[in-house]
């Protein structure tokens, strides 16, 4: 047909098409557009070139693509769909989950729609919300891969692990895909059946040879059951297959292999912390037996006046995650604000209703913009968990401390850590979480110009059917 009419919009369109279906992306880019030049008012052409563009990479001119689409044609649910996995990519979640609803508007039998509905709503964290989309894509599709990925995923993140397990299995049945054997294992480690997650993540790299996160999933795996050289081996190989450098050397680091860090990776808390909001209240308590908010409100209050008895003007929670201090702190002081890494522990923190502002951020990077001696209550309730070196911290607290302002936090003890050197300051746990000596947080208090106040030792939280002891201190600035 080109050779009769070079420029008929059908012929260069449809061989974009299929340009793209046979996986040459830039050729079908580059036919799409010849096409539109004929004619630019064709949505299809335009939502093509834009799923195209994505295969490229070319997120940001894939999503123009798609929302030039929808001028044309508001009713196009595939371009309403397309948008939303651009969206996604983008890390515009809530926008996405838009983009899937008007296509699910526009046709309630978009199976994809639903199952993508799924993904982002567990990207969002409201996985209840996921399990519902997926099982409503799976009724339209019962044996869809994708789907049932989706859903295993979400019930994994609801730690209904052994229905995940069961779901992932279906899907294998259907697919044995490397990505799915690597989330049958996160099930199942979660579950505590290493051995059988070490098997899953064993599959998915036969699969898949250079799956960095299937080695680094491995790697954590034999690190639990105990196999501290395989574990290291298998950290290395991740690495050089591109695995997030950092969050490996944490982990060699805590295994005595490399420099001690002075923190934990902000991707690493941030992602841990992410994942963890739709049900970390409930995790800590019920499973964790975790104690700190309350412990330091009882030693607190004993020194601190509540707000309408002429208390503090000004707190600061420090890493206030869901929120979970903000019912003591909330009585204390005129104005609250709350500080954490992850924003959706933030969003968990806002719907409590106990903060006047709440801030996305690194907690030292947060302390450095406040202004000097502002505030009555620096709290930091099992934060210091992802810091080693707390001497920035200590220093920038001081600052944004007023005198006789109180700075009151927890550190899980060093001296109940077994195998630690004798006079380290601080050194990682087996949970990848930090230990502190009790005597070098004195020292840093002394060093910045605090005074102690009040000093316990208790259990924090339970964890792998034993007491985590911690210390509890209450420092004033002088």
């Amino acid at each position: 047909m080109l050779a009769l009419a070079p420029r008929q919009f059908d012929a260069l369109h449809l061989l974009g098409v299929i340009a793209r279906q046979r996986g040459d992306a830039a050729g079908a880019a580059a036919l799409i557009r010849e096409a539109l030049e004929v004619d630019p008012g064709q949505a299809r052409a335009h939502c093509n070139l834009g799923a195209a563009l994505q295969d490229l990479g070319e997120t940001e001119t894939a999503l123009a693509g798609y929302d030039q689409a929808l001028r044309l044609d508001p009713r196009y649910p595939l371009a309403w769909d397309n948008r939303g996995n651009t969206l996604r990519r983008l890390g515009r979640l809530d926008e996405a989950l838009h983009s899937y609803e008007q296509a699910l508007a526009l046709r309630h039998d978009y199976q994809e729609a639903w199952c993508h509905r799924a993904i982002v709503l567990h990207d969002l964290g409201r996985d209840a919300d996921a399990v519902a989309s997926a099982e409503r894509a799976l009724l339209l599709r019962p044996a869809d891969p994708e789907a049932l990925l989706a859903l295993g995923n979400a019930l994994q993140a609801l730690e209904r692990f052994d229905e995940a397990g069961a779901v992932y299995q279906r899907a294998l049945a259907k697919t044995p895909r490397a990505d799915i054997w690597c989330a049958h294992g996160s099930a199942l480690k979660k579950a505590g059946a290493l051995d059988a997650a070490l098997a899953s993540y064993e599959q998915a790299l036969a699969l898949r040879p250079d799956y960095a996160l299937a080695q680094h999933y491995r790697a954590n795996t034999l690190r639990a059951l105990g196999r501290r050289g395989d574990a290291i081996a298998a950290y290395r190989a991740a690495l050089a297959l591109g695995a997030d450098a950092a969050g490996i050397g944490f982990a060699l680091a805590a295994l005595g292999e490399g420099a001690m860090p002075s923190s934990a990776p902000q991707a690493y808390v941030k992602g841990l912390f992410d994942g963890y909001a739709g049900h970390f209240d409930r995790h800590l308590v019920e499973v964790l037996a975790y104690r700190t908010p309350a412990l330091l409100d009882e030693l607190l209050r004993p020194h601190v006046t509540a707000a309408d008895g002429k208390g503090l003007d000004e707190a600061l929670d420090l890493g206030c995650g869901t929120g979970l201090c903000g019912t003591f702190l909330r009585p204390l002081a005129r104005r609250l604000t709350g500080v954490d890494l992850s924003a959706r522990m933030l969003d968990k923190a806002r719907a409590t209703g106990h903060y006047d502002a709440l801030a996305c951020a690194d907690i030292v990077d947060f302390l450095k913009g406040q202004a000097a001696a502002r505030c009555g209550l620096v709290l930091a309730a099992d934060v210091f968990v992802y810091l080693g070196d707390l001497a920035p911290v200590f220093g920038e607290a001081a600052r944004a401390l007023e005198p006789g302002g109180r700075f009151a936090f927890s550190v899980e003890a060093l001296e109940d850590v077994a195998g630690t050197p004798g006079g380290a300051d601080y050194a990682i746990t087996p949970s990848n979480r930090f230990a502190h000596a009790l005597g070098y947080v004195e020292r840093l208090a002394a060093a910045h110009g605090f005074v102690p106040v009040a000093v316990r030792q208790a259990a924090l939280r339970r964890e792998d059917g034993r007491d985590v002891a911690g210390h509890l201190v209450l420092l004033r600035r002088d």
